[in-house]
């Protein structure tokens, strides 16, 4: 039988506060709380630094044995360095997401736009030195990579390709690795997603998905499914539609 993961891309909203969390939690208590509903979540703060040992492992101490993070990479390797000169941010990243032990899910290479054709030789260089116990997972922005040379690279190294829904992408089913990985970002020209509140009825669209992941789960033993707030303004709304149609 497959595993579904599903969850949303963050968790740390004070604006859930009354729509989803209780309204006299404390924010340090926002994680347990949020992994009684559900049991994955893709961290988005590690974009933008590397954690401390210490907010690792409280992360992983106030969550229950089965639940799964995934981790996106530092912009500081996928935008700043666009992955040249950057052995050693990676090795200290690598290291202190490790602290999660079991609980360390994929984690995400999510590269901008600027990340072309042109750049998709430094990926073959630096996708073989990543070690083969974790999952990896590649998100490009720039749709003229979508083609067989990218998925291939991808497929060699065992590397799942973000499927996304996001404006600026066309729909792709490729499938490059042994586990799915789903991103529903949405359309934050459309959605504030700090209201704390459904702002687009997205329930259609979902339907949708569902019907497409129930595809891949044929194929596949894992799949990770995220909601990003400018989905529909309330991610946790979404995951939980996703998971009641599956």
């Amino acid at each position: 039988m497959a595993k579904v993961h599903i969850g949303t891309m963050g968790w740390s909203y004070d604006f859930w506060t009354g729509n989803f969390y209780p309204k006299d939690l404390l924010p340090q208590n926002f994680l347990s709380e949020y992994a009684k509903h559900f049991h994955t979540v893709e961290v988005d703060n590690t974009f933008y630094r590397i954690p401390s040992k210490e907010t690792v492992t409280n992360w992983r101490d106030q969550t229950p044995a089965d639940f799964l993070f995934s981790v996106k990479f530092p912009r500081r390797i996928t935008h700043e360095k666009m992955l040249r000169n950057c052995e050693d941010v990676v090795r200290v990243f690598l290291e202190r997401v490790s602290l999660l032990q079991d609980k360390l899910g994929p984690l995400l290479l999510q590269f901008p736009y600027a990340f072309k054709l042109e750049h998709i030789d430094l990926l073959r260089d630096f996708l073989p030195a990543l070690p083969k116990t974790r999952h990896f997972v590649v998100e490009v922005r720039n749709k003229k990579l979508l083609d067989e040379e990218l998925y291939s690279l991808l497929r060699a190294n065992g590397v799942a390709l973000a499927l996304v829904e996001h404006p600026f992408m066309p729909k792709t089913d490729a499938i490059t690795a042994d586990f799915t990985y789903v991103r529903l970002e949405g359309d934050r020209r459309k959605v504030n997603g700090a209201l704390g509140k459904v702002e687009i009825d997205r329930t259609n669209d979902i339907k949708t998905w569902a019907e497409r992941i129930r595809k891949f789960l044929d194929l596949q033993t894992e799949l990770f499914v995220y909601f990003s707030k400018y989905f529909s303004g309330h991610p946790p709304t979404d995951a939980r539609q996703l998971l009641e149609l599956l």
